[in-house]
């Protein structure tokens, strides 16, 4: 393709080429080539690093803002990579004519959730650009946390392993995409935006049969669940009836003809764990609020990296990554 498409920045197969065939090409980092959350960088001592762009629209939305958006998601990024979230860098770019006091909530959100995750902001800068070059505010953020001794490593998936989801798939996407849409349901549908270190730190710590764990944002648990097979060069096997929803994030997609499954979301992890422990772990996940309705969703089989969903009915339905554009500017 000749030109940028919004589907270049869904997090699904355009996204996945443009970061190998253009980034990793033309950066020429073996670090990058990894393509994890975060990374692993020797500096002295071993710290994770990791970096993130948001330019969600709506930039306040049921369940957070775009501040709290900004220091979750990349919290999220080090702590499902295996590290300890110390540091954030915050850089503004804000359209002239932003009301100032959209500025103030979101910054007041943003350091909030930063105090909340107990990750200090110690760097920053700010942009301007002209009325309508932009809309309204886009945040940049990096991150560095304290490398842990166990972390993310696709090749320790083993046959046998459980695949774990942490809660209800799909609500920020389903969030967004309502407000959006104008379209009123029952109750709000909220995102799920959220810091969840304080639960995947711990887990770390505590368990060594845990061989990794990614937060699926945009692209979704489908398209997270895909890029985990091929990396680990196995096949994954999910149970339909296993997967947690909200009824209401159900009623949405199917309103709008999307499969909930590809929705973003962003204060959920998926964590493939020996299956001797996955009991264990379910439960210390739903001792959270944030976790309450974690599960074990599928197993690990010998394969190539196919993605299998077994329904109800015991037909069974391949899952890719996601094509196209389901939802820009989600995050």
């Amino acid at each position: 393709m000749d030109k940028i498409l919004l589907a270049h920045g869904d997090g699904g197969l355009l996204t996945h080429r443009l970061i190998e065939e253009i980034f990793v090409r033309e950066f020429g980092s073996d670090i990058l080539g990894e393509m994890g959350d975060a990374a692993g960088i020797e500096c002295g001592k071993k710290i994770a690093f990791a970096t993130d762009s948001f330019v969600v629209s709506p930039i306040f939305f049921p369940g957070g803002d775009i501040g709290k958006l900004a220091c979750a998601g990349t919290v999220n990024d080090l702590s499902v990579y295996g590290s300890k979230p110390r540091f954030l860098s915050v850089s503004f770019i804000l359209e002239e004519g932003t009301p100032m006091e959209d500025l103030i909530k979101v910054a007041r959100s943003l350091g909030e959730t930063a105090r909340f995750a107990g990750v200090k902001i110690a760097a920053g800068d700010t942009k301007v650009v002209e009325k309508g070059k932009g809309d309204k505010i886009y945040i940049n953020t990096a991150g560095v946390g304290e490398m842990l001794d166990n972390f993310s490593q696709a090749h320790k998936i083993k046959t046998g392993d459980a695949i774990i989801v942490s809660g209800n798939i799909g609500d920020h996407g389903a969030a967004i995409i309502s407000r959006r849409a104008g379209i009123d349901f029952e109750s709000v549908i909220k995102s799920d935006c959220a810091p969840l270190n304080h639960i995947i730190v711990p887990l770390w710590e505590a368990y060594e049969g845990i061989r990794l764990m990614r937060d699926p944002t945009r692209g979704g648990v489908a398209t997270t669940l895909k890029e985990i097979a091929m990396q680990a060069s196995k096949d994954f096997l999910i149970y339909e009836e296993l997967l947690p929803f909200d009824p209401q994030v159900r009623s949405a997609a199917e309103v709008l003809g999307l499969d909930p499954l590809y929705l973003a979301n962003e204060g959920k992890f998926i964590a493939v764990v020996d299956a001797a422990i996955a009991g264990e772990v379910v439960n210390f996940i739903r001792r959270f609020p944030e976790g309450e309705n974690a599960a074990v969703i599928g197993e690990v089989l010998e394969g190539r990296g196919d993605v299998k969903v077994k329904t109800p009915l015991g037909g069974t339905k391949l899952l890719d990554m996601l094509t196209g554009e389901q939802l820009p500017r989600i995050c």
